[in-house]
């Protein structure tokens, strides 16, 4: 079991410290620190921008108590997150950018063109389907049951919640602002 360390959220601005109100708008900011993944929210009126040295940013909504909570993380997110784990080389990374290069593919942000192999390991060359950039993607052989962790791991680290709160979570394919469908688990014959 591969588990990625990120601060929960605390429903308040990173910067004032004021609560969130249900149903308002804040923008959340994903930090590779030594003691694993920190994720800061922001106010709209404290947003500084895109922080450096952040993995990724996107904006989200408090939920209502009542709504049931619902994950979103924008396309623009999801890529760029994918990117700046283009040159990792620890395990843990390159099976969570795996992951990630298959929900990319779900939601057709990615287009797999063929498999490479490098004597006993594989890779996935992929078209990113919006600049037509070609990535490479290692494939750690995952069992499904590691990419179903692995997706409710990414979906936590994203949302800030935990795993489990998400496999309840009533996503669908066709939203282009969810992270993953998880009624319909990924598999590592995902590809075409």
């Amino acid at each position: 079991m591969i588990d990625f360390e990120v601060s929960r959220p605390v429903g308040r601005c990173f910067v004032s410290g004021r609560e969130f109100a249900e149903g308002e708008l804040f923008h959340s900011v994903l930090f590779e620190t030594p003691q694993g993944f920190e994720r800061r929210d922001y106010s709209e009126q404290s947003w500084p921008g895109p922080p450096e040295g952040a993995l990724c940013c996107f904006q989200t909504r408090l939920p209502k108590r009542e709504e049931k909570r619902r994950t979103f993380v924008d396309d623009d997110a999801l890529l760029t997150f994918f990117g700046r784990l283009a040159d990792c080389t620890e395990e843990a990374k390159l099976r969570f950018r795996f992951v990630l290069s298959l929900i990319l593919l779900r939601k057709r942000l990615l287009k797999y063109e063929r498999t490479i192999r490098d004597g006993e390991r594989e890779f996935w060359e992929m078209r990113c389907v919006r600049d037509k950039s070609s990535h490479k993607v290692f494939n750690p052989v995952l069992t499904d049951a590691e990419i179903q962790e692995l997706t409710g791991e990414l979906g936590a680290i994203l949302a800030g919640g935990a795993a489990g709160d998400l496999q309840d979570a009533d996503w669908t394919e066709g939203d282009s602002s969810t992270v993953a469908n998880t009624s319909e688990p990924l598999s590592s014959d995902s590809r075409p």
